[in-house]
């Protein structure tokens, strides 16, 4: 189930084999009380489970990088922030001072994440920013993620001044080396104990238990399972009212891991973007501002498919900087107007860029998220992978113009889920 800002999804699975037995959607109702609608969408299907819940409303997860240098550690906070579903709303680099923090303060962030040097590295530029944090008036949850031989001392610190704490592994414990699982489980578990609830989504504590995660993090966690079975890349583009969003599993390279070609930030081969002024509602004069910038042709600025387009081919060209999508071989479309008939112009218009500076897969296979399965099989992935997989190869993946094929394999087990 995903609580998302506008509309509450739901999905009852059949766990013996990873069927969807049936799905519904609802208004959320977060100006009252979220659990309203989520509880009207569990009752109008015909049947019940365990509830997996997922959840955008209320804005997300804001998070706020704080880095030793921008081009390398502050770059892999980044990278990391957003596989943890969050919207990363600051990166600040360097010596933190009274108007950086005034800048962060003013970006509204929900978590901050501390980041900078390498393990045994330089660790005075994490102290500086752990004391500048610490005595600054932003009372916000920190999951410091840097130079671990100072980790502790950074977070000593912050808890002496009363702030929620989470340490954790080393994003870049190596040049070239990013290691993003400890830092996105923390941000998650932060989400979970310290956002829901203060978001007043609810009255009272029941929905924070119920949300595993934030809607992205589900998403991303489905996309992985697509990747899990299978050798080959994936590419999701989900354009929203208010954002669209793009993510990449790609297949490790070798030279890019250890030889020549590696990036000194490290390489994240499960990848989030997230674009804030591309979306066809409220976000549609961004999208049109921001096909004007790149020179693409929008006929009708006030076509949903249109602006999709221009939408996801901006939001695709700027994910795929520095990244090698040519050998995709799984394109999947998500979003209200790819799932309401157009998927294909929306598709279309992304493989068929030849002007965006990028290499767009040639032979891939196309689908569309008709009915919403990924953040569902993404929330299913931990405790029932099998039924995660076979979701995502039954009917809940619809394959478009040239595409095809078989992307998972189910189990059976027995149970449902919603």
């Amino acid at each position: 189930m995903d609580v998302g800002s506008t509309y509450t999804k739901a999905c009852l699975v059949d766990l013996g084999g990873g069927g969807l037995v049936a799905r519904t959607e609802v208004p959320t109702t977060a100006a009252t009380d979220v659990l309203t609608g989520l509880d009207a969408a569990v009752s109008s299907l015909p049947g019940s489970g365990e509830l997996h819940v997922c959840s955008s409303a209320g804005g997300g997860l804001r998070l706020a990088v704080v880095g030793y240098e921008r081009l390398v550690t502050a770059s892999a906070g980044h990278r990391v922030g957003l596989s943890a579903g969050a919207t990363v709303v600051h990166v600040a680099a360097g010596l933190l001072d009274g108007r950086s923090v005034s800048s962060l303060k003013a970006s509204r962030p929900d978590v901050i994440l501390l980041v900078g040097g390498t393990d045994g590295g330089d660790g005075d530029v994490l102290l500086h920013n752990a004391r500048r944090l610490a005595t600054s008036r932003l009372r916000r949850p920190v999951v410091v993620a840097g130079n671990s031989s100072v980790a502790a001392d950074a977070a000593a610190l912050l808890t002496g001044r009363g702030l929620p704490v989470t340490v954790t592994g080393n994003v870049l414990p190596r040049i070239g080396v990013l290691d993003p699982g400890p830092a996105r489980a923390a941000i998650r578990e932060v989400f979970l104990r310290h956002v829901i609830g203060g978001k007043r989504l609810s009255r009272g504590p029941r929905f924070a238990s119920l949300v595993r995660a934030a809607t992205p993090d589900a998403v991303l966690a489905g996309v992985e399972v697509l990747a899990g079975h299978s050798t080959e890349g994936v590419l999701l583009i989900d354009v929203g009212g208010a954002t669209t969003d793009v993510y990449s599993a790609l297949v490790p390279d070798a030279e890019e891991e250890t030889g020549p070609r590696r990036d000194v930030a490290g390489t994240l081969w499960r990848m989030r973007t997230v674009e804030g002024d591309l979306g066809v509602a409220v976000s549609a004069p961004g999208t049109a501002a921001a096909a004007a910038a790149e020179r693409l042709p929008l006929r009708d600025p006030g076509d949903p498919v249109a602006l999709a387009s221009a939408a996801a081919t901006i939001a695709v060209r700027r994910h795929a900087r520095g990244r090698a999508l040519r050998d995709v071989r799984l394109v999947i479309g998500s979003g209200g107007v790819l799932r309401h008939g157009g998927g294909d112009a929306v598709l279309d218009a992304v493989l068929g860029d030849l002007a965006g500076g990028w290499a767009p897969p040639d032979r891939a296979r196309r689908m569309i998220d008709k009915d919403y399965v990924l953040a569902a099989a993404g929330l299913l992935s931990a405790e029932h992978p099998q039924a995660a997989a076979g979701l995502l190869s039954g009917s809940g993946l619809s394959q478009v113009r040239g595409g095809g094929g078989e992307v998972g394999r189910g189990v059976n087990r027995s149970g449902t889920a919603g």
